[in-house]
């Protein structure tokens, strides 16, 4: 089972295994407070990406953003050999929580991960 959570609200002990998967280590949180487990960044979309996405908003509205910005980060994570670490990780851990820096839980990279992983075995 994996859920999507902020890596700046607290730990839980239900989160079971805790995998960061941004590229960057998030602003002012120490590695005691954010209680990762591992930080599997090669999974995370690509600079370039993140930096496209993070521009200014579009005209035509955040989410059909947001779905280009799935298209072409499911693209990289099918070429992604990180993709088969985290895999491995899942098979290890019934319960793992993906942690995130962003604000928004629904139109974000840690979502598309996970629906990746479960079309994608």
């Amino acid at each position: 089972m994996i859920t999507v959570k902020r890596v700046y609200d607290p730990p839980s002990p239900d989160d079971g295994f805790r995998i960061l998967i941004d590229r960057l280590w998030p602003r002012g949180l120490t590695k005691e407070r954010a209680a990762v487990d591992v930080w599997l960044k090669d999974v995370a979309p690509s600079t370039e990406l993140r930096r496209w996405f993070h521009r200014d908003p579009s005209p035509s509205g955040e989410a059909e953003v947001f779905d280009e910005f799935r298209a072409r980060y499911e693209q990289e994570l099918a070429t992604n050999p990180a993709v088969d670490e985290l895999r491995e990780l899942l098979a290890a851990h019934p319960r793992v929580t993906f942690l995130v820096g962003v604000r928004d839980l629904e139109l974000n990279h840690g979502k598309v991960l996970e629906d990746f992983l479960e079309h994608h075995p």
